[in-house]
């Protein structure tokens, strides 16, 4: 079992990125977690390419990218540019799910699909041998700071059974109302990284904070 960590940037101090990303470079995180939201997908606008762009200039761990948007394929190429090493697609949101995939791959990322609270596990059958990471959201995504779902450990076992039954190596992703309350578990459940925003920049020490994610 893998004990993963990425922030979610969403949630750091856009006055001063720069900060926020030399505190997640120093700490025992993996990866960032950067939300992209269109505001039509989802009820809000977060930030676009620029901002990975800037964002990749300076970390040091790879980019997990989140598209929360219409027609994400449209956009693979540009985010290998700004500095992708993820990539993640909404199954509700990809029409050609299986092409969307392969385009991600064919430019050097690692290809997730994500699933939102709605969605059945089910639905990955004929996709999950191919992707890399199944992202879960335990929120119903557009804002940070949302209550948990506590349906999500059971879609994780779901998720894991699939994974184990198809032999694929795909991570399990957990996104929305990840704390310390829960993070024991959600990997105890079968998750592989734990995405946490608010909980991890608000928080006093966030160094020990992510720290403490880790080792929960």
């Amino acid at each position: 079992m893998n004990k993963m960590v990425a922030p979610s940037l969403l949630a750091a101090d856009f006055s001063n990125l720069a900060k926020d990303i030399d505190m997640v470079n120093r700490s025992d995180a993996d990866w960032f977690h950067l939300d992209i939201m269109d505001g039509v997908f989802v009820p809000n606008i977060s930030f676009g390419i620029p901002v990975v762009e800037a964002v990749s200039k300076l970390a040091k761990k790879p980019l997990d990218v989140h598209l929360m948007i219409v027609q994400p394929e449209r956009y693979i190429e540009a985010f290998k540019k700004a500095g992708a090493h993820l990539l993640n697609v909404h199954l509700e949101a990809s029409t050609h799910l299986h092409r969307t995939v392969e385009e991600i791959h064919k430019n050097d990322m690692k290809a997730g699909v994500t699933l939102n609270p709605h969605s059945p596990v089910h639905l990955l059958e004929d996709i999950i041998e191919q992707v890399d990471l199944v992202l879960i959201m335990s929120v119903n995504p557009g804002f940070g700071g949302q209550k948990f779902i506590h349906n999500t450990y059971q879609k994780i076992e779901s998720l894991k059974n699939l994974i184990e039954r198809k032999k694929s190596r795909a991570l399990i992703e957990v996104d929305g109302g990840v704390s310390l309350d829960n993070a024991a578990d959600l990997y105890r459940a079968g998750a592989d990284v734990l995405v946490s925003g608010s909980f991890i920049f608000n928080s006093s020490d966030p160094l020990h904070t992510i720290s403490q994610l880790k080792k929960s």
